[in-house]
């Protein structure tokens, strides 16, 4: 096996291969992505910060190189792609959080019927006791990383919202949603949000397909 990187930047450039081998569903996946991050309701340049924060969640290299180029391009200062970067990184923090209350759950017995009962997350606090210092440090880093700076408060809700789609934690769909709404948040903008988080998650699995590419030719 070669000993190169698999994460050349090069290696995107055959993306275009799949405009061949599977041309209808990578024509509708083109004009989706495309769609998905184009001004509406949300500015362009708060779809690529959505995009930023997105990216870091599914891991892609291709797509943080992508839309960290097409955010600078925007005017988006490295100080607010950090608090985009952030916001991802409270969220995943946070959505590992609050499945923790369905380990109490199941640590206690409690999961005979849903394992999602909306009422699951008033047992979070437990965690207070449990494992003081490390919740604390969670607490104030799920605060800080949605606290209004360069990035307004409204447009960290709405990136939280993104990730929390990627995430896949409802607590943190349902608390983020509510969040969002208090900040004036309008329906539309909240569905243009995850949208760039769907393209974004479809974005990841089809830039890596270039690897797959790769991998079949290898001998």
């Amino acid at each position: 096996m070669s000993q190169e990187s698999l994460y050349q930047k090069s290696n995107i450039n055959r993306l275009s291969e799949f405009a061949e081998l599977a041309p209808d569903a990578f024509k509708s996946f083109a004009a989706f992505d495309k769609a998905a991050v184009a001004d509406g309701v949300i500015p362009q340049k708060t779809k690529e910060l959505i995009a930023v924060a997105v990216a870091h969640v599914t891991g892609c290299p291709y797509c943080i190189d992508i839309h960290v180029n097409n955010a600078k391009k925007l005017g988006v200062s490295k100080e607010e792609l950090a608090e985009s970067i952030m916001v991802a990184t409270g969220l995943k923090a946070g959505s590992a959080m609050a499945h923790g209350v369905n380990a109490l759950q199941a640590y206690d017995g409690k999961n005979d019927g849903s394992l999602y009962e909306k009422s699951n997350i008033d047992r979070l606090g437990e965690f207070a006791k449990l494992a003081p210092d490390a919740f604390k440090a969670f607490v104030q880093l799920d605060k800080e990383a949605v606290k209004a700076g360069e990035i307004s408060g409204k447009d960290k809700e709405l990136i939280a919202v993104a990730v929390a789609h990627v995430t896949g934690c409802p607590y943190c769909i349902e608390i983020h949603t509510n969040n969002a709404k208090k900040l004036d948040v309008s329906k539309e903008e909240m569905s243009e949000a995850i949208l760039v988080a769907t393209a974004l998650k479809a974005g990841s699995a089809m830039a890596h397909g270039v690897n797959a590419l790769n991998a079949y030719e290898e001998k």
